[in-house]
């Protein structure tokens, strides 16, 4: 059986909470669970309670960043000149781009 979570006020996490998903939208929300260094649980609660998703850098963020970067540098070569680019594309470049910004403000103030 698998082993019981607590939330950071030491509560269970005994409720299930079950949705459906697009292939498409469970491969953004991966990308987005990755790049954020949080258990998918974490990620999902945080986000749906509205509350912010603060990325510690480490060693898996910066692999997450460093894979996904290059996974984005291959779709924009494949971009060629007056094709659109893909929405969720956009929403992963922008998403690189506020964790460096974050990581950038925090090595600025000496943290």
């Amino acid at each position: 059986m698998s082993q019981k979570n607590r939330d950071e006020h030491n509560r269970w996490r005994n409720k299930t909470v079950a949705f459906r998903v697009s292939p498409e939208e469970d491969k953004q929300l991966e990308t987005y669970v990755k790049l954020s260094g949080l258990t998918k649980q974490d990620y999902i609660t945080r986000r749906l309670l509205g509350r912010e998703v603060i990325v510690q850098g480490n060693p898996r963020v910066f692999k997450a960043l460093r894979e996904q970067l290059a996974a984005v540098w291959e779709e924009l070569r494949r971009i060629e000149a007056g094709e659109k680019m893909d929405q969720e594309l956009l929403e992963v470049i922008q998403m690189i781009a506020v964790i460096l910004d974050g990581m950038k403000e925090e090595s600025a103030y000496g943290n």
